[in-house]
């Protein structure tokens, strides 16, 4: 039987939600049942009918929605929440009091206490909740993350991470660009613009890969473009609790790179780096010896990136298939529920509600070191 899916957010038009509804398909795991697709009502169910969901089915509202689904016999079993940051948290706390597994898109929440309530609440209810940091579902992102964890790098010493877009190089959020409008309004996305829209993307892909925590930074923000009211380009150094170093370059003003996510690792024996427009290929270099090129299903590929490998080597693997890795991934885990020793490593990679609150924290650590001219904050809560 398939796993029973529900969806807030991401009505016709939406990018991030049909990626979400692409991702579930692709294995074949997951029946979309229910959605409360838009806060307009008249677009929520043209939406629901555009995609075959039953009108009794289709809600005006995610509150309706997680108290009938949560009542029914043949209800949802999991939700997936694609709404702009600040619509979050409410729906997810509405779905876990209603005994309902989450799926929610980052970041975890446009604030610290409400990502901390989050957790609290999953926590209590020991429901399963996945944050789609869907960057780690790259088979070379594993790759990366298994051979630092078998000591091929040694001791870790840098790490450096970017991701450039140019997208926000121009006031595009005075045309009514949607997309634009909401991710530069703090009111709905919270502390950070593209700090929390591309940085936490790159802050968890760097602890994910490295199994490194950072316990502190020292952030420098800016909004180049005139008037724009959250950062557009972020600079930040890191600190790991190994003693290792690190710098993340986040920046939607970077004309010419269109999604340019790269990470470098450096250790006292190795390195390895992973471009995110070039996914299936990790290029790791021996002291002294000439860069290698590990191919997405070659040979020199290991158990953690085969896992999670589709087709043959030199036919692309990318975006949609990363993210359907995390649901399927999921879906492991919600059949095996409650007896969660029944999950394999694989599914464990999941990013879960802790990982989401870390994120949140990078977020609010950084936005303050900023605000207070460049200083060294610790990473506690």
């Amino acid at each position: 039987m398939k796993i029973r899916l529900g969806m807030v957010g991401g009505g016709t038009g939406a990018f991030i939600g049909e990626v979400h509804r692409i991702a579930a398909r692709l294995d074949n795991r997951y029946e979309l049942v229910a959605g409360a697709f838009s806060s307009d009502s008249e677009r929520a169910r043209q939406s629901a009918a555009s995609l075959g969901i039953a009108p009794e089915r289709a809600y005006d509202d995610f509150s309706e929605m997680a108290e009938k689904e949560g009542a029914r016999e043949d209800g949802i079993d999991v939700v997936a929440i694609v709404t702009p940051n600040h619509l979050h948290h409410a729906p997810a706390k509405c779905f876990l009091e209603a005994g309902i597994h989450v799926i929610c898109d980052k970041p975890l929440s446009a604030s610290l206490a409400d990502a901390l309530d989050l957790k609290r609440l999953v926590e209590e209810t020991g429901l399963l909740f996945a944050v789609t940091y869907n960057y780690s579902g790259y088979p070379m992102v594993r790759q990366a993350r298994e051979m630092i964890r078998n000591g091929d790098l040694g001791t870790l010493r840098v790490v450096q991470v970017e991701y450039p877009q140019e997208w926000l190089s121009t006031d595009l959020e005075s045309t009514g660009q949607k997309q634009a409008a909401w991710r530069t309004d703090p009111a709905q996305a919270g502390a950070g613009g593209s700090l929390g829209d591309i940085g936490t993307h790159a802050f968890h892909l760097t602890e994910f890969i490295t199994g490194l925590e950072v316990n502190s930074l020292l952030a420098d923000l800016s909004a180049f473009v005139p008037g724009r009211l959250l950062d557009d380009n972020a600079q930040i150094m890191l600190r790991f609790a190994n003693g290792a170093r690190g710098s993340l370059w986040a920046s939607q003003v970077a004309v010419g790179h269109e999604n340019g996510l790269r990470i470098r690792v450096y250790g006292d024996q190795a390195s390895l780096e992973w471009f995110q427009e070039q996914p299936n290929q990790l290029k790791f270099c021996r002291l002294g010896e000439p860069p290698q090129y590990i191919a997405r299903g070659g040979n020199t590929a290991g158990d953690a990136a085969n896992a999670v490998t589709r087709i043959p080597s030199g036919h692309p693997e990318g975006f949609l298939e990363a993210f359907a890795n995390l649901y399927r991934d999921f879906a492991d885990q919600v059949e095996a529920f409650p007896a969660r020793n029944a999950m394999n490593d694989s599914e464990l990679l999941v990013p879960t509600v802790s990982q989401g609150v870390k994120g949140v924290l990078f977020v609010e650590k950084a936005v303050a070191s900023s605000e207070s001219g460049g200083i060294w904050l610790s990473m506690d809560s």
